[in-house]
């Protein structure tokens, strides 16, 4: 993802549409990167969970023009690009795994983010009824070297209709329910690149696994 990381250094000082235009061949080759970095993490993700196999990289790249509609930063496009590989397409509001490519910030990242209200009471009635199996898989010596724990995205009080000296208490007060492990430049531009994230993404593997046994649980 070399080419990937040397045209968004160059968007993050000219991010407006006159130099992108003129730079449109950069952006097409990006894309062009990341669409084929996507397609082998398909088939990598697949071999260990079929949910993600019979997705396209259409499924799961995310734009990188900048929603300006209802916002006061009128900047036209992100200083990054990511892929989602979610059973069901980046708009699936089930768990999935997740690309992050930025100079000097990308991650590898998976589970839910802020999902809706019916989608986290599954979750949380599930983790409230089975927080062992969450515990066992957060505090596996590998995952926690690789993820350390949830990210930080917790209430600060108990959340209705739950009992504050619950168990689990700690983990029924997440909003999201994300791990993620950073990458570094070099590590984006490797050509190991896919087969890395692979193995990171399927040590995540069974917290996708626990979340999306609840999110069925909700319809989704």
């Amino acid at each position: 993802m070399k080419q990937s990381l040397d045209f968004l250094r160059e968007l993050e000082k000219n991010n407006n549409r006159e130099w992108f235009d003129v730079h449109r061949k950069l952006y097409e080759q990006s894309k062009a990167e990341l669409t084929t970095t996507t397609e082998d993490l398909i088939h990598r993700i697949g071999l260990f969970d079929p949910a993600i196999a019979s997705l396209s990289p259409k499924d799961c790249i995310f734009r990188i023009y900048r929603d300006t509609r209802f916002s006061k930063n009128k900047v036209p496009y992100k200083n990054n690009v990511g892929a989602s590989f979610t059973d069901g397409g980046k708009k699936s509001p089930k768990a999935g795994y997740y690309l992050h490519i930025q100079p000097g910030a990308s991650f590898l990242a998976g589970g839910i983010w802020m999902p809706e209200a019916p989608v986290l009471h599954a979750i949380r009635q599930e983790v409230y009824f089975n927080h062992a199996a969450l515990n066992r898989i957060l505090d596996d010596p590998g995952f926690k070297k690789t993820f350390g724990q949830l990210e930080d995205h917790q209430l600060k009080t108990t959340p209705k209709g739950y009992d504050k000296e619950h168990p689990a208490i700690e983990l029924l007060r997440y909003k999201s329910y994300v791990v993620s492990h950073s990458l570094s430049d070099k590590e984006i531009a490797s050509s190991q690149l896919t087969e890395k994230a692979a193995g990171i993404f399927q040590e995540m593997y069974p917290l996708i696994q626990y979340l999306n046994a609840a999110v069925s649980l909700a319809g989704a």
